[in-house]
């Protein structure tokens, strides 16, 4: 069991880690932005998908499946190691024979090289799997924050000098592969680990048994996530997808980032209090509300921020993004909710419900896709929104069925957070269309959505905030 000490500690480590390498590599990313521009980006992006399948298949849920598991032992962590390193090499083998076909796809020439040596990062990270299990079941989110800054620094550093000596999209290659070999090197020395045993049928069979829905379901989800830039980069320009991949990435990051924390340091302690339902459930209710507090706010800001934020940290050249933006954080906004209502899933056991989901939400996002993408890219984004209010019922539904925590009783907890922050979020956005300049008008509209937001929480949520602080600090 972990104790309160550990607890407030993988918080706090996790937290670094996270916002350490999100502001780190925003700072980073937005210098190359303005270095490189969108078309730069967009190639790039073009090769996501297969990357991220590839890494879904070296990973096949084993990692989750370590950490969910109480009794592991030597031979489950030969096993998964000795896997996914086999699948890794065998990933980069297809992309290396297919990377023509992906640049005729595209029409993009230089994307058959770009390919073979970006694939090398899947063999590299397979060798993090296991320490990354390691530290995380200790709630070893110190290490793991060390090691990440430090790679991300170093790869920063080698991108922007490739950048200035007009290296062009090597730059972001150069970026990737120098953070995979010295994150790899640097998590091996603080969890120095090597296989004592060989490759156990037994271990592949039980950890596969929970993984491989995992795997399906992984699968799934970076099809459909990265779905939308191979129909733009199809579509239309690098460019133009440049545009949607920055708006994506810049929505994306303070809502996974948040979450991610959240959840690394609450999927072990709640695999803990799997036999435990009534405390499983009470932890599980005031995750979500403790995510809600946090992250509803900090999207709501990025939406109504995004035009003065754009021309701010990018410039004229990227303002194609800015409204992407504010419609993208819209549907982002309920991903904590998705993540942790998904969480409860993997804790009880039941991948088979988590896969199951899985195909559910994306036939109804292939019905919005087949709607939306012959309106245009803006088109494509208004369903992203829809598709995610759709898929919050579907996720609380199966969560009722395993707990006590119905879709009703996570509505009614959630939605006067939700409200609150709505309120405070469009009295912030009046106030600063009054003041002039981009900077000032950031500065007012932030200060102003959260004093608000913060005088409303106190005044109709102090007990919630009063058991949060007791919970977390205490």
């Amino acid at each position: 069991m972990h104790d309160k000490q550990q607890l407030r500690s993988g918080f706090i480590w996790s937290a670094i880690d996270s916002f350490g390498n999100q502001a780190i590599g925003l700072v980073i990313s937005l210098i190359l932005a303005n270095f490189l521009g969108p078309s730069v980006y967009g190639l790039i992006a073009m090769l996501a998908i297969f990357i991220a399948i590839a890494n879904v298949f070296v990973n096949s849920g084993f990692g989750t499946a370590l950490i969910r598991k109480i009794d592991r032992n030597q031979s489950d962590f030969a096993t998964t190691f000795y896997f996914s390193l086999a699948v890794a090499v065998i990933c980069y083998l297809l992309l290396y024979i297919i990377a023509p076909y992906i640049s005729d796809f595209y029409n993009q020439p230089e994307l058959t090289y770009l390919t073979r040596v970006l694939g090398l990062i899947i063999v590299i990270n397979t060798f993090t799997i296991i320490p990354r299990v390691l530290l995380t079941v200790k709630l070893n989110f110190k290490a793991q924050a060390m090691c990440n800054i430090t790679s991300l620094i170093c790869s920063g550093t080698m991108a922007l000098s490739l950048a200035y000596l007009d290296y062009g999209v090597w730059a972001l290659v150069g970026q990737q592969m120098t953070s995979a070999f010295i994150n790899t090197i640097m998590l091996n020395i603080v969890a120095p680990w090597r296989p004592q045993m060989v490759f156990c049928k037994k271990s592949f069979k039980e950890l596969f048994g929970f993984g491989s829905k995992l795997l399906l379901s992984g699968l799934l989800d970076t099809i459909y996530n990265n779905a939308y830039s191979v129909i733009i980069g199809k579509q239309y320009s690098a460019a133009q997808l440049g545009f949607f991949n920055q708006a994506n990435i810049l929505s994306s990051t303070p809502a996974m980032t948040l979450t991610a924390i959240i959840q690394k340091v609450t999927y072990p302690m709640l695999s803990n209090l799997q036999d435990d339902t009534k405390k499983l459930d009470e932890a599980y209710l005031l995750t979500l509300q403790f995510s809600a507090i946090v992250i509803f706010p900090v999207m709501f800001g990025v939406c109504i921020i995004a035009k003065p934020l754009i021309a701010v940290l990018l410039g004229a050249e990227w303002q194609g993004s800015a409204e992407l933006i504010s419609i993208i954080t819209m549907a982002l906004v309920l991903y904590p909710i998705h993540a942790i209502n998904l969480n409860m899933l993997q804790v009880k056991g039941r991948s088979d419900l988590f896969l199951k989901l899985e195909i559910i939400k994306k036939l109804m996002m292939t019905v919005m896709l087949i709607i939306t993408v012959p309106l245009g890219i803006k088109a494509m984004c208004y369903g992203m929104v829809i598709t995610s209010y759709l898929a919050l019922f579907v996720n609380t539904y199966y969560t009722g069925k395993l707990s006590s925590i119905t879709a009703v009783k996570q509505l009614t907890t959630l939605l006067p957070i939700g409200i609150v922050t709505l309120i405070s979020a469009e009295i912030g956005y009046e106030i600063g269309l009054q003041v002039n300049g981009n900077a000032m008008q950031i500065a007012t509209i932030l200060t102003t959505s959260l004093i608000v937001y913060l005088a409303a929480m106190l005044l109709f949520q102090r007990p919630l905030l009063i058991r949060l602080k007791k919970v977390v600090f205490v």
